[in-house]
């Protein structure tokens, strides 16, 4: 019997201890960088910047609800690009999604969930969502992506 994780994705490369915890999850992660920016352009698919940390309660509880979830991880590998960041690796990374999303409106914390549109510009942002929630505002983006693509640029 092999103890082969089921899953592997981009993020068994990082060195951070956060993005490590994250490397078998079912979901397509990317480290914060040109591939994933890249891939969303040539796709023309939203990004999810997922931004939380080792300590970061609600961030392992979203984990196990929502990234572990197969189900889950196939509508976000579909529709989205995934990238997790740790906010104590990329801190700048972090505030300028932090400040985003409290320009809209929203209360800050983590983890920091942003959805961007292919040239990184935030157009939804929120800190924990229960399962249900996070697969009804995945499946909505989705729906909403194409069709109001001109009112997401404004």
């Amino acid at each position: 019997m092999s103890n082969d994780p089921k899953h592997t994705n981009r993020l068994a490369e990082a060195s951070s201890p956060y993005l490590l915890q994250h490397a078998h999850n079912p979901v397509d992660w990317y480290p914060w960088g040109e591939e994933a920016l890249a891939k969303a352009e040539a796709e023309d698919k939203p990004i999810l910047v997922s931004i939380g940390y080792s300590a970061c309660h609600w961030c392992h509880v979203m984990e196990r609800e929502s990234f572990e979830n197969e189900e889950i991880a196939q509508l976000m590998n579909e529709h989205l690009v995934c990238i997790k960041v740790d906010r104590e690796e990329r801190p700048d990374v972090d505030q300028i999604y932090m400040d985003a999303v409290h320009a809209m409106g929203q209360q800050g914390g983590w983890p920091l969930n942003v959805f961007l549109l292919p040239n990184q510009k935030p157009f939804y942002g929120g800190t924990y969502f229960p399962p249900a929630n996070w697969v009804q505002l995945v499946t909505a983006i989705n729906k909403a992506y194409t069709p109001q693509r001109e009112e997401l640029n404004k």
